[in-house]
């Protein structure tokens, strides 16, 4: 199994770890505010790599660690407004608890999975003002009046991550105003505390952590200093995951082996934005579209490092995609019902297990989505193709095949449930079949074809076969 490495900008080999889980970071969100699509892909590509490493390695497991900052300027600037005059501190917990619950709310309608631990920035103030005094014990780092600057002087190889020259990267740093620090390009480790911000008390005075240092802290706490993967946007390579690399090593720790970067979201071709009026969140996708799969087939179109650009075109394609799936799903309960097919998937995998393979070489291949689900679908016209021959040991094959077909979209996290109607039951709806082909016995042509007209509105597509009428429902 290969991943493209952002810090050796190649592919390399993932050795798993022998003697424990496989160890991801990611960074989460900053809560503040409703949780939007550009969120969803990052939260979704992590998902879709943590669960294939789950089914590559079972043995081994996965241990996955995603924080949330719920203290920053954003958050604190939120919080004056959503609670105008309150105390700060208690403003700025109701606004970070506020929407973290939308994040949660919003994940598990994506069916996403929750990770194995997810600090807070405020439970770890402690440990990262132990973190800070290690760095200055080491020289790395400088208190200028209450600040504590990390010295980038004092970096071995600034810029690797990002691929960028120090002396490019000071061409275009910037002091800015109120700032103490030596060199432009030294970032805040501790900032004294500003009126009307929350504040925790240091050897420095009273202030709050810089950004970056969190998830030093976190991962090295959680994960041990020298972990498997660390992921993020691809606009946290710099500086955020630039100097967690400096702070992290200015302290003498390892860090993480593999960096992987998800591409960024846009829409119609644009960067999503509430001022140009293409700001979708999560929340307005489902209340539109009803299905999260809708979205993550539009998300495994492109390679998770790659940019996306989000179209209502794309999400159209998208439903056909749905549909494919699910009009199979219909055609295995007509042919063989709803019982459960686990006891007849021993036998020989044949041509349906030539699908599972090229699925992990292509998953092996650095997440490979678009490859890997094409091969969903080539195997989706494999399984039609032989619901209609009579073969044998027909039942038994598409069993089989139906096991695999469940492996493959499982560690792709689509659900593909098909949903009951509470407006139309099955019941009804049969009901209402038999009675049009009663009409169409009898000639009356008009009146069968209101009733198919009929049950079109209510979202139900009749199907006439040479083995009778089936029907579904509309996506």
């Amino acid at each position: 199994m290969e991943i493209y490495n952002s810090l050796s900008r190649k592919k390399d080999k993932f050795e798993p770890p022998s003697n424990k889980k496989i160890s991801i970071y990611v960074c989460g969100p900053t809560v503040y505010d409703e949780p939007h699509i550009g969120h969803a892909r990052s939260a979704y590509v992590f998902d879709v790599i943590r669960r294939y490493l789950l089914y590559r390695y079972k043995n081994i497991g996965v241990m996955f660690v995603r924080n949330v900052t719920d203290v920053d300027d954003k958050i604190i600037d939120k919080a004056r407004k959503e609670y105008p005059g309150e105390d700060i501190n208690g403003a700025v917990k109701k606004v970070s608890q506020k929407y973290l619950d939308a994040y949660h709310r919003d994940m598990d309608a994506l069916e996403i999975m929750r990770p194995d631990k997810e600090p807070k920035a405020t439970e770890y103030i402690e440990k990262m003002k132990e973190f800070i005094k290690v760095l200055i014990e080491k020289g790395a780092a400088y208190q200028a009046g209450g600040d504590v600057y990390f010295d980038i002087k004092k970096a071995k190889d600034y810029g690797k991550l990002s691929n960028q020259s120090l002396d490019k990267m000071e061409m275009t740093a910037r002091v800015a105003h109120g700032e103490n620090k030596r060199d432009p390009l030294d970032f805040a480790l501790w900032k004294t505390v500003k009126e009307g911000e929350p504040s925790w008390p240091s050897d420095w005075g009273n202030g709050r952590p810089g950004w970056h240092i969190e998830c030093s802290v976190m991962s090295s706490d959680i994960l041990s200093d020298e972990f498997d993967i660390h992921g993020g946007g691809l606009d946290l390579i710099f500086p955020h995951h630039e100097n967690e690399v400096a702070q992290s090593e200015g302290a003498g720790k390892r860090f993480a082996k593999i960096w992987i970067h998800n591409g960024l979201l846009t829409i119609n071709g644009q960067k999503m934005a509430k001022s140009l009026g293409n700001f979708i969140t999560i929340q307005n996708f489902i209340t539109k579209y009803k299905k999260a799969d809708l979205l993550k087939l539009f998300f495994l179109s492109a390679r998770y490092a790659h940019p996306i650009d989000y179209t209502d075109e794309k999400i159209e394609e998208a439903k056909k995609e749905y549909e494919r799936i699910d009009i199979l799903l219909k055609r295995f309960d007509r042919a063989f019902g709803t019982r459960d097919i686990s006891e007849k998937i021993a036998g020989g995998a044949g041509d349906a297990g030539n699908f599972k393979n090229k699925f992990i070489e292509y998953m092996d291949d650095d997440f490979n989505t678009p490859r890997a689900l094409s091969v969903v679908f080539d195997m989706i016209n494999w399984c039609n193709i032989s619901l209609d021959n009579n073969e044998k040991n027909k039942e038994l094959m598409l069993a089989h095949a139906m096991g695999i077909l469940k492996e493959m979209t499982g560690v792709l996290g689509l659900s593909f449930i098909i949903e009951k109607s509470d407006e139309l039951p099955d019941d009804d709806i049969a009901w209402k079949i038999s009675a049009r082909n009663a009409l169409r016995k009898e000639k009356k042509f008009k009146e069968a074809d209101d009733i198919r007209k009929t049950l079109e509105l209510k979202g139900i597509i009749l199907e006439d076969t040479k083995d009778g009428t089936t029907w579904r429902r509309k996506i």
